[in-house]
């Protein structure tokens, strides 16, 4: 069949005759039937051949040919004449059709699906998607998993998170390659391919022949539409335009994939069927479109710098005669025969020379490697000159045919690859590419494709624009190849994939190689990466890099790595052009004008290239076997580093500064030695150089060390941020391992094989501080500014600290490296779990054993550390769940030096300490400042025993005596830090010396060991007690011991009396160093060296040889010990403060180990170490007991010189000034502390003045405010007003109250949807487009109240302030350059004195205090009579005050309040401006503030008294200012609802109904709006018996209410059964205020009309089925009043300052009935309560009833149902909420984040959910964008009236949008360790966090947002 179809598909039959016209013109579907019909034949060559026709003429390539003769616009032409148009479509037909063979083409795509045997996933996506990676599952590092496979798996406990792929990828689920089986899911738990029957032959027959030439065609069209590019490479607009025509085609392809795995084969064999290939596109036809084709391939190969093979048996010829055709020129030909002859030819000649060629492939792929060593060798010995070392090449001989340059395609697939990256890796390309993995046969051939052009990748990826794009889609495809152990292994046998790597790496990197300038500028050899370079600074290397990591974590691949000496030999050379890079000058004069930012790059480079890899190989050196890979690597690793040390010129002494931070070389050489110690069990000795390179090795690492101290003392501060920027990334955690550890555990080796004097004395050399260690009180220092010594000195101590301390390498198991990790880190700060994993350096390589998150991590954490849960701080700042460390771990295991190795910034050392102390404070067991306390290490391991010498040698020794003494003797420039790292270096030695020491000092070791008399030994413990009596120094000739007798007598007398211990010579460090040096060099005898010698030592005159030095002989006649005795008593600052504490308990030298020594100060490590000193020898133990017998002479006093008395009286006069400053500050604070309680206290002097009812003359006192601009106090004035600072915002909190006491849920199904039409603002909207739809608009206007939605809520912090005070200060703030978090021109500014965020100021009326006011004496007149006033009041017109400031500030005012909410929550009328309009808005302003204020208070007023919200109310401005205004629309007196309620009025039936609408019936008037109506209309300050007089009046319209809606609420029976029952009592006295007389009055009224008779069908809904008892009829007539006397009890303790009394709930009605006057004040209580006993009628009740209740049945005659609907007021609302969400993220996160845009229809960027209603909408979509507002802001007008709460989907954060800004607050969404994942970036479970919901709720409904949140930002209409 095959074989067939191959010979169907090839290209040179004869050409077919044309098919008749009747052929084509038949409908494809027959064309397909008969064609398939004429394949099924046994003898098919006729169909074959018919089909071949077909196919030829619908696939053809010619038309886009054809179109692109005109000249060079081929691209477009493709586009144009036959492009991916109508013909194409055409084309794409053809194809399903004859694919199908004549079937449908969707029942054929099933059919093939039902074949489908792929156990596999392999579901490929792009970028931006959402995987999952489960650590537990993986083998695999680079596992992941689709979400619908996750979900279907059982991942639960596992240690797994969700991320956002960054390249793209695909799922892994079934491949058990890669993650273990248990992890799969159910669709792909191995399915035996057994129960999958068999392909039926004739299903896809028809593929086998059409796809190949499909595939053609396609690759004919990319040939095509590649342009050969002009210099700065193709343009990408061409490029895109090509795929864009090619879009369907490749889709096509890309569909059939997806069709399974039979279909999946068949493409392999077309892809991979080198016969196909070769006779379809050799272009050697009578084609000429072929030809053509043929040629744009072999331009776009030599154009990429490629060869076709051939070309090379071509070079020899001369050029071709006329006659030839023009492919010769191109170099196809073979040989020079005439055109026809060749054609035969051609094929054999391929064939031969390709077998010859592939031999020198493989000839080449082993020595290209070696070549390229031994070539750069020849160079470097060689004595070229400099220019040929700029580029390093591989030798020219092996690079024309090399790995780089040939490439030879022998099937479709390997072209189609080829086009792929010349097109630069197209995503559907990608996709159809990765689409076909699953199967086996393909994975295998692409994978060695992909290898093949791995060379050719990499050339592309340098030339691309867009290398991060191209970068992510090549790793897209790389890691799918490579992580596959089994896949990776054969491809590095079969196709030589590591030489492949390597070699491409190498070639990337030599593009950009400088000479390097360290040490020896003029002569380097060395050549180094230059970081500025494009490649190195935009990672464009790093796809390479992160597939050879990957195959490198393949244990086979690592092991031929390791094995193969001719790539280590590569390897380490590439490595070595990172060695150096990014050197550093220090700069001495000038600060540099330019800061150099390519230390990133360095960092990066090395830790990817350089580290990464090492890490991956050290993972295979774990075990004995293989010792040999380590000592492979070390080998070529020294020859590198001796290479390097050569090409640099390095002899001994570093280049002065100069740094470089980066040693690859080094620290590979370090990393594998440690593991060889560790793990091997390898002899160190015996991969250790010998004793002179051991000196070179430790040169630079050292350099390093000394310039961080040099970095952190300011030295470097001209070299700029930068410079610090790297000492910090260097010791980062992300770095660390890779870089500062190394290099120390380096120097512990190079410590513990040097010489211990020459290595002590090179550190201090290093740090530049040798002319410090001098006893005398004077010195010059020739390399060190003074005021750096200091910091300088305590580097080398806390570096030599360090170096002696650390285990990290030398002998501590993982699991202690970890927790010493974690305790420093913990020590530092409390931490979050992920800041924990992020800090922790783990090592960079995938499979390396401690992951984070896994088990020895999460048991090591909970040993260490106690967890806080997350808490608020009443500020309303949210923390995140921390850990702390428990008190055992600061008791025992709090370490400093571990700490101060791993602080990128210096103050955490100074955190630890400070937590440190606070612990022992606490816990009782250290009350002063500690210091540092010291800790036990774990022992070294055997091999590094050296290093404890370094505490043994006399060098050390005498640095410390030194120290000591200048300490005590108060020289300049020494710390207490200094002392305690003194104190620490000699701890250790006592810790660790040798076991036994003999109690009688021999003279030890002969003539040599006493080159000079400080000490006799080496031995710390004996050199302890050694007295040294007189020394001989090098002063200046101005040092005060110059002056002094030089005690010459005595000291020869002394030499001669004590024999043992002569003046002390003068010691030089630097002459010891070079003596030991010369030494060493000497021993290996190399010439070479010497002969330099004489030139480095001239670099540096040794210090001392300055000539005004004079000598002088100081008398000392201390030891260590008395020196540590006499620090004891200068530290306690006593005499004879030492007492050895073993003449009391003799035990305590046994067992020194003392809790009570552990923790204090200086004092106590002194106590510390004498005792160590007396348990170790018994002559320690005496000689402390004789110097504490002796009565210590008191130190000496510091003689003070001019110069320092100078910098002392500096210091004294700064520390008073600091006083000054701190008294002044802490005044200002008391100060400000009592104006702010003053100016709280405003508000309510209540607390200050007792009400004065009795007095006869009551002193009406002006209230006084005080202004926090000026200071001044003062009462308001119509000239000078005062004003509240408030903060006015549109609010529609209130709209959101439903009446469902069940919370709603955020909808995370699409059958979940909530819909607002039961939320208060649309019960509200209903009702008033109701009454305006049935009656006047004036009179609807005032029956009822707006603000539900976009009301104004005003709120004030309650300070005050002149008016014109702030006019200036808000013009201060407009001239302030300073951005700020608000609008200046808005209005917006922050209140002077707390702050608090605000936007107007409410003017305070002028006038009396509010409790005492004269108004407010209860007054005697009757109802009638105060009705009247009333009245009368209301009908005085307001006349406009006079222009005063004030009365222009309150118009200003309104102003502000009506523009703080839109124009369409103020406009309900139907004629737009009418005053009723602001009437009604200015009133429900008022309305607004006193519901919300209910609900802050919680929904009743049960818990009485001022709440805060009261405090702070500017209710009582606020209504002045709105009286104000409403006074000046007087209500025409007929049309004031006042006559009405008061009045009985002539009832006219006839009235003329038709002619105009009627007012609002006043039993559908809103009762609380006419509430405040009637107060806003009377003058103000209002009286308080009118206030009581109108709530007694309308109480009786709201009880009417009331019943006329039970009556309408109960069924038929009900109903006549109460008129009945009310009808008998109606003679009785009270029969007013008895509610069943006036229920049955009611209804027996409005059973008039027809409100009753449409009984029926939905009205049953409404049937109350309990039975109505008289106590549940007087709770219902409760709670309907209740809403009412909340109100007017707020609104009466707004107005008159009287407290609200506190109550059960179940007596709230009469508590505040009798609290607002309603109750009369000789009721009993001891009857149950009736709320009808409240009612005082101004007029008979029944015939006011009657007059109502005719309104209503004159409306309900024609319209009965809309009249018993307006009847129904909702009155119980519940508090608002925001929507309930679910337990785990997840759930919003899979709905949402997959849901479509209903605008777009597209899944948006950023989706987001509001919080208060659940709309989706898109954060940012331009998709949404209306009149320039992106939808969230949109959004939150619509649905807040300007206030947002969002949730962003893929962030999990909630943003908050007020007006025109906006703020991140947070997530109520945190992890299992209770921290934020904010954008989801470690994908973890996230679970809801009630406690910050509730926050999120309270701050939203208290309109709080403003004041609590600090960040907001200006967002310009864009969210």
């Amino acid at each position: 069949m095959a074989a067939a179809a191959a010979a169907a598909v090839g290209g040179q039959q004869p050409s077919q005759p044309e098919l008749p016209a009747s052929g084509l013109a038949l409908d494809k579907a027959a064309t397909a039937a008969h064609l398939k019909a004429a394949l099924s034949r046994p003898d098919n060559r006729a169909g074959a051949e018919e089909l071949q026709a077909l196919l030829e003429r619908v696939l053809s390539a010619e038309r886009p040919l054809a179109a692109a003769a005109g000249g060079e616009d081929a691209a477009a032409a493709a586009g144009g004449g036959g492009g991916p148009g109508a013909a194409e479509e055409e084309a794409l037909e053809w194809c399903k059709c004859l694919l199908a063979g004549g079937g449908g083409y969707d029942e054929f795509c099933a059919a093939v699906r039902a074949y489908d045997p792929a156990a596999l996933c392999g579901l490929v996506w792009t970028a931006n998607f959402v995987a999952y990676r489960c650590r537990t599952c993986g083998i695999s590092p680079c596992m992941s998993l689709c979400a619908e496979c996750f979900h279907q798996g059982d991942h639960t406990g596992h240690d797994f998170n969700m991320f956002r792929s960054q390249a793209g990828g695909a799922c892994d689920c079934g491949d058990s390659n890669v993650m273990r089986e248990s992890g799969f899911c159910k669709r792909h738990q191995i399915k035996s391919s057994s129960n999958i029957p068999c392909v039926p032959k004739d299903l896809l027959m028809m593929s086998e022949f059409v796809l190949p030439r499909f595939i053609f065609c396609l690759i004919q069209y990319l040939r095509e539409g590649y342009n050969e590019p002009a210099a700065d490479g193709p343009s990408e607009k061409d490029l895109n335009k090509v795929l864009q025509l090619l879009e369907p085609q490749i889709s096509f392809l890309e569909d059939l994939t997806k069709m399974g795995g039979a279909m999946r084969s068949v493409l392999t064999q077309v892809l991979t069927n080198q016969q196909n290939y070769k006779d379809l596109t050799s272009g050697l036809g009578e084609n000429a479109c072929v030809k053509k084709s043929h040629e744009k391939y072999l331009i776009a190969l030599k154009s990429s710098g490629l060869t076709y093979p051939e070309d090379k048996l071509v070079y020899g010829v001369q050029e071709p005669s006329a006659g030839t055709s023009s492919l010769a020129v191109q170099g196809l030909l073979a040989f020079e025969f005439p055109v026809e002859t060749s054609i035969v030819y051609n094929c054999i000649a391929t064939t031969l020379y390709f077998m010859h060629v592939y031999k020198v492939y493989q000839f080449i792929n082993v020595t290209v490697c070696n070549a390229n060593f031994i070539f750069l060798q020849d160079d470097q010995d060689g004595s070229q000159g400099l220019g040929k070392r700029k580029r390093v090449k591989l030798s020219s001989g092996t690079k024309d045919q090399s790995i780089m340059d040939v490439l030879k395609h022998k099937s479709f697939l390997e072209e189609l690859l080829f086009w792929t990256i010349k097109y630069e890796f197209p995503q559907k390309m990608v996709t159809f590419l990765l689409n076909m993995l699953p199967d086996q046969e393909y994975k295998v051939a692409f994978t060695k494709t992909f290898v093949q052009h791995y060379a050719f990748i990499m050339k592309t990826l340098k030339k691309s624009h867009e290398s991060d794009t191209m970068s992510n889609r090549i790793v897209h495809i790389s890691v799918q190849l490579f992580s596959n152990e089994e896949l990776a292994r054969q491809v590095t046998e079969e196709c030589q994939l590591l030489d492949i790597m390597v070699t491409v790496l190498l070639y990337m990197m030599e593009s950009c190689l400088i000479k390097s300038e360290l040490q020896d500028e003029e002569n380097s050899l060395h050549v180094v990466v230059n970081c500025g370079e494009a490649l190195l600074k935009n990672n464009t290397y790093w796809p390479l890099v992160s597939d050879f990591i990957n195959i490198l974590s393949h244990q086979s691949v690592a092991k031929r790595f390791l094995e193969d000496h001719g790539l280590l030999v590569t390897w380490m050379n590439f490595v070595s052009f990172f060695q150096g890079m990014n050197l550093n000058k220090r700069e001495l004069n000038e600060h540099v004008e330019f800061e150099s930012q390519t230390y990133y790059a360095a960092f990066a480079a090395e830790l990817e290239a350089c580290a990464q890899p090492m890490w991956g190989l050290l993972s295979h050196c774990k075990v004995r076997e293989t010792q040999e890979y380590t000592r492979n690597v070390v080998r070529y690793c020294l020859e590198a580093l001796q290479d390097w040390f050569d090409a640099i010129n390095f002899v001994d002494e570093p280049a002065p500064n100069q740094v470089t931070f980066h040693l690859p070389l080094h620290r590979y050489y370090a990393m594998f030695l440690s593991k060889a110690v560790k793990c091997q069990e390898l002899d160190l000795d015996s991969v250790l150089p010998d004793q002179e390179m051991l000196m070179k090795l430790m040169i630079h690492p050292l350099q390093i060390q000394a310039s961080l101290a040099e970095i952190h003392s300011n030295m470097w501060v001209r070299n700029g941020l930068q410079i610090k920027g790297q000492a910090m990334t260097y010791v980062q955690s992300h770095f660390c391992n890779s870089m500062i550890d190394p290099d120390i555990y380096l120097l512990q080796v190079c410590a513990s094989r040097l010489d211990p004097d020459y290595f002590i004395s090179s550190v201090f050399e290093r740090f530049k501080v040798v002319d410090l260690l001098t006893m005398a009180s004077q010195h010059q220092n020739t390399v060190l500014d003074a005021e750096h010594e200091r910091s300088m000195l305590e580097g080398a101590l806390t570096f030599l600290v360090i170096l002696l301390s650390l285990r990290l390498h030398l002998g501590m198991s993982d699991d202690e490296i970890l927790r010493a990790e974690m305790v420093a880190q913990l020590c530092m700060n409390d931490r979050t779990h992920s800041s924990l994993l992020d800090l922790i350096p783990e090592n960079p390589n995938p499979k390396s054993g401690i992951i984070p998150g896994s088990y020895s991590f999460e048991s090591v954490l909970s040993a260490v550390a106690d967890f806080k849960a997350p808490v608020f701080e009443p500020g309303g700042s949210m923390q995140q769940g921390m850990y702390t460390p428990k008190a055992e771990v600061w008791d025992q295991e709090f370490d400093p030096v571990m700490v101060i190795l791993r602080t990128v910034y210096r103050r955490d050392v100074q955190s630890a300490m400070d937590r440190y102390t606070a612990f022992l404070k606490q816990s009782g067991k250290f009350p002063g400042n500690p210091w540092p306390p010291y800790k036990k290490r774990t022992s070294l391991h055997p091999s590094y025993k050296g290093l404890m010498r370094l505490l043994h040698c006399k060098t050390l020794h005498i640095v410390l005596f030194t120290l000591l003494y200048k300490i005590l003797m108060d020289h300049q420039n020494l710390s207490e830090h200094v002392l305690c790292m003194v104190l620490y270096l000699i701890e250790l030695g006592l810790e660790n010396s040798a076991e036994e020491e003999s109690d009688e000092e021999a003279s030890v070791g002969g003539p040599e060991r006493c080159h000079d008399s400080w000490f006799p030994g080496s031995n710390l413990v004996s050199n302890m007690r050694h007295f040294i009596n007189y020394v001989r120094v090098r002063v200046p000739e101005t040092a005060p011991e110059v002056k002094r007798d030089s005690p010459a007598s005595t000291s020869s007398d002394n030499l001669g009396s004590f024999q043992n211990s002569g003046t002390a010579q003068v010691f030089s460090l630097v002459a010891e160093r070079r003596k030991k040096f010369q030494e060493i060099i000497n021993r290996s005898s190399s010439e070479a060296n010497q002969v330099v010698r004489p030139k480095t030592s001239s670099k540096w005159s040794a210090p001392g040889s300055a000539p005004q030095l004079t000598t002088a002989i100081l008398e000392i006649k201390e030891s260590i010990l008395s020196l540590l005795i006499k620090l004891h008593h200068k530290l306690s600052g006593k005499q004879n403060s030492y007492y050895p504490p073993w003449l009391d308990d003799i035990e305590i030298l046994i067992q020194p180990e003392i809790p009570k020594y552990s923790h204090g100060d200086g004092i106590t490590a002194v106590e510390r170490i004498l005792l160590k000193a007396a348990s170790q020898s018994r002559m320690n133990k005496r000689i402390i007991e004789e110097i504490c017998r002796k009565v210590t002479p008191p130190v000496p006093p510091k003689k003070v010189t001019a110069a320092e008395k100078k910098t002392l009286d500096k210091e004294e006069r700064r520390q008073k000034a600091r006083e000054r400053q701190q008294k002044l500050l802490a005044e200002f604070a008391s100060r400000q502390k009592s104006f702010m309680e003053t100016a709280m206290d405003v508000d309510s002097p209540e607390n200050d003045i007792p009400m004065e009812i009795t007095t006869a003359e009551p002193q009406v006192s002006e209230a006084v405010y005080d202004c926090v601009i000026c200071g001044q106090s003062g009462p308001s004035s119509e000239d000078r007003p005062t004003g509240l600072v408030v903060l006015l915002q549109a609010s529609s909190v209130l709209g959101q109250c439903r009446d469902n006491v069940e919370p709603k849920k955020l909808p995370i199904t699409e059958e979940e949807q909530i819909y607002p039409w039961d939320t208060c603002a649309a019960v509200h909207d209903v009702r008033l487009s109701l009454l305006q739809r049935y009656f006047k608009d004036s009179s609807c206007l005032l029956a009822v109240s707006i603000g539900w939605e976009g009301g104004v809520y005003v709120q004030t912090c309650g300070h005050t302030l002149h008016i014109d005070c702030h006019k200036s200060y808000m013009e201060s703030l407009r001239n302030d350059q300073v951005l700020q978090g608000f609008s200046v021109d808005k209005g917006e500014f922050t209140c002077p004195l707390c702050r608090q965020f605000a936007n107007s100021v409410l003017p305070c009326y002028p006038g009396s205090n509010v409790e005492n006011n004269p108004w407010q004496r209860p007054s005697n007149k009757s109802i009638q009579d105060l009705i009247k006033e009333v009245e009368e009041l209301q009908g005085r017109p307001g006349a406009f005050p006079s222009e005063t400031n004030l009365s222009k500030e309150m118009e200003s005012v309104m102003k502000d309040i009506k523009n703080t909410t839109q124009k369409k929550y103020r406009d309900y009328s139907k004629t737009p401006g009418s005053p009723d309009n602001d009437f009604l808005f200015m009133y429900s302003v008022a309305r607004t503030n006193l519901e919300l204020e209910l609900i802050h208070r919680g929904g009743n007023l049960c818990s009485g008294g001022a709440s805060t919200a009261g405090k702070r109310s500017c209710l009582n401005q606020l209504f002045h200012v709105l009286a104000l205004h409403m006074r000046l629309y007087s209500i025409d007196s007929e049309y004031n609802p006042w006559r009405k309620l008061t009045q009985l009025e002539e009832m006219n039936p006839q009235l003329g109904y038709e002619e105009q609408q009627p007012e609002v019936p006043i039993l559908y008037h809103d009762v609380t709006s006419l509430l405040l109506i009637q107060i806003l209309m009377m003058p103000q300050p209002l009286r308080k018996d009118h206030f009581t007089c109108i709530v007694k009046v309308l109480f009786t319209l709201l009880y009417t209410q009331a019943l006329a809606e039970l009556s309408v609420k109960c069924s038929e029976e009900d109903r006549s059964a109460w008129k009945h029952a009310g009808a008998l009592k109606k003679s009785t006295c009270d029969a007013e205020k008895s509610y069943e007389v006036l229920l049955s009055f009611v209804i027996s009224e409005l059973s008039k009309g027809k409100l009753y008779h449409e009984e029926g069908t939905q009205e049953c809904a409404m049937v109350n089925p309990i039975a109505w008892s008289p106590e549940s009829m007087e709770k219902y007539l409760q709670d309907f009043c209740l809403p009412f006397l909340r109100i007017t009890s707020l609104l009466q303790h707004h107005l008159f300052g009287e407290d609200l009394p506190s109550c059960q709930e179940e007596e709230e009605f009469s508590v505040l009935a009798s609290c607002l006057g309603l109750l009369p004040t000789f009721y009993q209580t001891e009857h149950p309560f009736i709320s009808a006993s409240c009612l005082d009628w101004p007029v008979p009740a029944f015939d006011i009833i009657t007059q109502w209740c005719f309104e209503i049945k004159s409306f309900t005659e024609r319209h009965a149902e809309q009249g018993k609907a307006l009847l129904i007021q909702e009155s119980k609302w519940k508090l608002p909420h925001l929507l309930q969400l679910p337990e785990n993220y997840n759930t919003i996160f899979q709905y949402y984040h997959r849901k479509t845009c209903s605008v777009c229809t597209k899944v948006p960027k950023d989706p987001a959910v509001c919080l208060v209603c659940g709309t989706f909408v898109c954060l940012k979509g331009l998709c949404c964008k209306q009149q320039s507002y992106c939808e969230c802001v949109l959004h939150s007008q619509n649905c807040g009236a300007g206030t947002g709460i969002f949730l962003l989907i893929n962030a999990s954060v909630i943003i908050i949008i007020r007006g025109h800004r906006f703020c991140l607050w947070g997530s109520v969404y945190l992890d299992a360790h209770g921290e934020e994942d904010r954008d989801l970036r470690r994908g973890k479970p996230l679970y809801i966090c009630k406690e910050r919901y509730k926050v999120l709720e309270q701050q939203w409904i208290s309109h709080t947002f403003d004041h609590i949140n600090k960040r907001w930002g200006p967002h310009y209409n864009g969210l």
